[in-house]
């Protein structure tokens, strides 16, 4: 492909010159001899590189550069200075307002030929590694964005699994998942939080996959020592979730959602703020969804009872900011929707 250069200077025999040794080599070279002639060129042709004149009538090199830098269509095309000065000044201000290199006048023809090219090659060159890093950008987006729909994928099957054990509870993990993600939005948490609770929530009960069936589909109620093994899915949960590193509250849900505000919970007892903020909301929701869900020995209870074991947990079984929250979901929930269908 012949190199394009449009040369400017408001002295003929340079023009002439410049026309010449470019042609020579290949090159295309267009010629005018002022910046009002050149930005009317400009606005309907790009070259590959400009040769500018730092000295012309009317405008300058100096500001012929800022009126080419200063439009969209021609801000990026290289440009060389062509002047007879030999003061570094010169130079200096040159390469501050953007020019890619300078050219002393009288013009050698090897001398113009090499820089002439090495500006072209050199810009190209940046261009195609920037349009290589921007292709290998969308391309690692792309399977990021592929490997993050992939994870969600494969923990909302695993969170179906995990309801598939319980014959009373199906969906469970994705309403409790879903409760939270609403508790954390209307908390004021940024979106990213958001999801990374909802993650979480499909995963709390990942610890019932280590719980005998015959004791989480019991119909009747649970004895102590079953209830004791019952009570053990949040520590195999941790254990299940702990290799998992890049994601490590995923653990923290799993182990802490049956911790109680006032300490009575389990595993742990932990208390308060001691608690994870991701279990604590989940907490909530986890207690909200067993109510509004069918049981064996019962069918979904009535909002309002619902909404008052909710109150009477306040500060107790859960954090009251949360439980307010919860609260005031029931309350915008006139038509009774969140619930099992």
């Amino acid at each position: 492909m012949d190199n394009r250069i449009l040369v400017i200077d408001d002295d003929a025999a340079n023009l002439t010159m410049a026309n010449r040794i470019l042609s020579a080599a290949g090159m295309r070279a267009s010629c005018v001899k002022s910046a009002d002639a050149a930005l009317r060129f400009l606005q309907s042709n790009k070259p590959d590189l400009i040769l500018l004149d730092v000295h012309m009538p009317v405008m300058d090199g100096f500001e012929t550069l800022a009126a080419i830098r200063g439009n969209d269509d021609t801000a990026d095309i290289p440009v060389i200075f062509l002047t007879a000065d030999d003061d570094s000044s010169t130079e200096t201000k040159g390469l501050k307002a953007g020019a890619k290199d300078f050219i002393r006048k009288p013009f050698v023809p090897d001398v113009l030929l090499l820089r002439v090219r090495h500006i072209i090659d050199l810009t190209r060159l940046q261009a195609d590694l920037a349009n290589e890093v921007e292709k290998k950008t969308q391309e690692v987006m792309a399977q990021h964005l592929k490997l993050e729909k992939i994870s969600t994928q494969i923990v909302m099957t695993l969170s179906g699994a995990i309801d598939a054990k319980d014959t009373y509870t199906n969906g469970h993990s994705s309403r409790v998942a879903d409760y939270s993600r609403q508790i954390a939005k209307r908390a004021g948490f940024a979106k990213e939080i958001q999801e990374e609770i909802y993650m979480i929530g499909l995963l709390h009960d990942v610890g019932k996959i280590g719980i005998p069936d015959a004791i989480i589909n019991k119909p009747a109620k649970l004895n102590d020592e079953e209830y004791n093994i019952i009570k053990q899915h949040p520590v195999l949960g941790e254990k299940i979730l702990q290799s998992i590193t890049e994601f490590p509250k995923l653990m923290t849900g799993a182990k802490f959602h049956h911790e109680r505000y006032d300490g009575r919970g389990y595993p742990d007892g932990l208390s308060g703020e001691d608690i994870p903020t991701e279990a604590r909301i989940i907490a909530v929701a986890d207690a909200y969804d067993a109510m509004s869900s069918r049981r064996s020995y019962r069918d979904v209870l009535p909002q309002a009872q619902v909404r008052a074991e909710i109150e009477k947990g306040k500060g107790t079984q859960f954090d009251p900011v949360f439980a307010d929250i919860m609260l005031k979901m029931i309350d915008d929930d006139t038509e009774y929707q969140m619930k099992e269908k």
